[in-house]
């Protein structure tokens, strides 16, 4: 059995890296970077479960059948294609470890030494903040009865998509927080307070932004910069029928610990 795991190491080192990668992961409390936080403890029990049963697997299967790689020396005679096969194959070889160890060395580097990155403004782009907020429409919290105090930027976004009457707000104050991506139909004017509202993982992560009107926003904050808007909703004054953020204050701050909304 532990010659199998030797002979099959470049299985092992994926695995035992996957598997240190998720554990350090949750143990340093970034795992919310890549998957709902609620889902955690489910993640860790199913990656060392995952990882036993790979490593088993990578030990009790059956061993590949390569007699006829074996180097039989230079008095070996040429037999035609298949002796010439014999005698490339350590050459081979050399060639697939080389590859293995570039490929180990390199989910090493990525899961395990350079840092966990957020999802940038760029994905919001792609994703469309304006399309977002048509999809998750129905999740839109109701203002009767409400505590708006609650609702986070993911909450004011739907809000502010489905209303176009300021009158429905009655002169309440926003507080938000997140990164700033461009309104694509207004990019000189306006920018979104944009964060990703994720569902279970970061592929399904669906950007979430409320617009804010600012001319001149660019002489002071750059695209993925991480800024706190304070102010009202009211009527966009280039899309009439949209609401924005009339900010009575903007200014930049750090990318909190848990850049995501869930």
């Amino acid at each position: 059995m532990l010659h199998s795991l030797v002979s099959r190491w470049k299985g092992v080192a994926l695995t035992l890296v996957s598997v240190v990668a998720t554990l350090w992961l949750a143990a340093t409390g970034q795992l919310g970077l890549y998957i709902n936080p609620d889902s955690s403890g489910f993640t860790v029990i199913m990656t060392l479960i995952g990882g036993i049963l790979a490593l088993a697997a990578l030990a009790l299967a059956p061993a590949r059948d390569d007699h006829h790689d074996h180097d039989h020396g230079p008095d070996h005679h040429d037999h035609g294609p298949e002796s010439r096969a014999v005698r490339a194959a350590p050459a081979r070889r050399r060639t697939a470890t080389a590859s293995a160890i570039v490929v180990v060395a390199g989910a090493t580097v990525a899961l395990l030494v350079l840092p966990p990155a957020t999802l940038t403004a760029r994905t919001a782009m792609d994703r469309d903040v304006e399309v977002t907020a048509g999809e998750l429409a129905a999740d839109a919290p109701s203002l009767a009865g409400a505590d708006p105090s609650t609702f986070d930027l993911s909450d004011w976004a739907l809000i502010a998509n489905q209303f176009d009457d300021p009158a429905e707000f009655g002169g309440i104050e926003l507080e938000l927080a997140g990164f700033v991506s461009p309104v694509p139909g207004d990019p000189d004017d306006s920018f979104y307070i944009t964060r990703f509202k994720i569902t279970h993982c970061a592929i399904d992560a669906q950007p979430v932004g409320v617009p804010v009107h600012l001319p001149g926003w660019k002489e002071r904050f750059a695209v993925d910069d991480w800024v706190v808007g304070t102010g009202e909703l009211a009527a966009d004054p280039v899309d009439r029928d949209g609401l924005v953020l009339v900010p009575g204050t903007v200014g930049a701050t750090d990318e909190p610990e848990q850049p995501y909304v869930y």
